[in-house]
């Protein structure tokens, strides 16, 4: 757009940045692996419409969203061929209206009073949510045959179900994953037989490759990536980074940076960079160590990697889009190109 920056040098900081050739081999990685429908993308993860948009481009229509907000954001984008508020609500009353004018849209409900406030809310399709082992939402497996019967009482299509495998996204070693996530399948599977339909909706990035019962994966991170899952053997690699500027330096040994907690999802750890060891994150600063490059002087751009995408992201309005490394943090950084930006307009609730 007009106005905007063109190198990442002129950001105003601390930004939100992809690496565009990054994410564009993640999303050609993902495609290739789970094309079309195998596929539900969370937009949770990354919270933006344009973005979503690049995904659909790739042969991703279905998407899934945790919040009214979000789905409402990606009707009013056109990209409300299937959604899924894989969440459970307990006002729908914002949703009828989109359905009533074209827009497909279901919901995971797991108790009465979900079923209930879907049917009046005006939706016409639902999901059992199923707890699968994350103590989270879901509700047990026997009690999903009869949800699925209120449901159809309420006048309501029960398309299958859903359980998210959460705790089991961490799992590093790839035949205990296996295992585990078999188990927390079976009682999916056993919930479905149960409840009927078409759609048995799971996992994630963390657990896409191993997954192989459900017929839709609920995968997000997996084009931006953070530092825990880059600690899995996936085939995605880090395109997001929160660009910052040193703001001091410090004779004693240390620089600080103007990107903090208030720039950074920090429930996964600490953010990390090439060019230095963090110390620890204040409001606005990140204070490190510096690293083989030396001491960087005030006025230089680095990249702090976060550790958990999702709630980065939510912290910032737009992301701007990088042609070229972002991870690296090296003095290059501030003459690489910015070639798009993104809005994040599906933050808040």
């Amino acid at each position: 757009m007009a106005g905007d920056p063109s190198t990442v040098g002129e950001l105003t900081t601390p930004a939100l940045a992809v690496d565009r050739p990054v994410f564009d081999r993640n999303v050609a990685t993902m495609a290739a692996a789970r094309p079309g429908r195998a596929l539900r993308p969370h937009v949770k993860a990354f919270k933006s419409t344009a973005l979503a948009g690049r995904l659909a481009e790739a042969g991703h229509r279905t998407f899934c969203a945790a919040t009214v907000r979000e789905i409402e954001g990606m009707v009013a984008a056109g990209l409300d061929d299937d959604l899924l508020l894989a969440n459970e609500v307990v006002d729908h009353r914002r949703l009828g209206p989109l359905v009533d004018g074209g827009a497909s849209i279901t919901a995971a409900v797991d108790s009465p009073e979900t079923v209930r406030s879907a049917a009046a809310g005006g939706l016409r399709s639902v999901l059992i949510d199923v707890d699968v082992g994350l103590p989270r939402c879901g509700c047990q497996v026997d009690d999903a045959g009869p949800l699925a019967d209120l449901a159809r009482s309420q006048g309501l299509e029960v398309r299958g179900v859903m359980g998210y495998e959460g705790h089991l996204m961490m799992v590093l070693d790839p035949e205990e994953k296996r295992v585990k996530v078999e188990k927390s399948m079976a009682r999916l599977l056993q919930a479905h037989e149960a409840v009927g339909g078409d759609v048995i909706s799971a996992g994630g990035t963390g657990t896409y490759a191993v997954n192989t019962w459900a017929n839709e994966i609920q995968a997000g991170s997996y084009c931006l990536m953070d530092t825990q899952y880059a600690t899995l053997d996936v085939p995605f690699e880090i395109a997001l980074a929160v660009v910052a500027t040193v703001i001091s330096v410090n004779r004693r040994g240390w620089f600080v940076v103007d990107g903090g907690l208030k720039a950074l999802g920090m429930d996964h750890g600490d953010p990390t960079s090439l060019r230095g060891e963090v110390m620890f994150c204040s409001d606005e600063h990140t204070t490190l160590r510096p690293g083989d490059e030396g001491m960087p002087v005030v006025g230089d751009r680095i990249a702090l990697l976060p550790a958990h995408v999702d709630p980065t992201v939510a912290k910032h309005p737009q992301l701007w889009v990088v042609d070229g490394a972002l991870a690296d943090g090296g003095a290059g950084l501030v003459d690489r190109p910015v070639v798009d930006r993104w809005a994040v307009d599906l933050r808040h609730w």
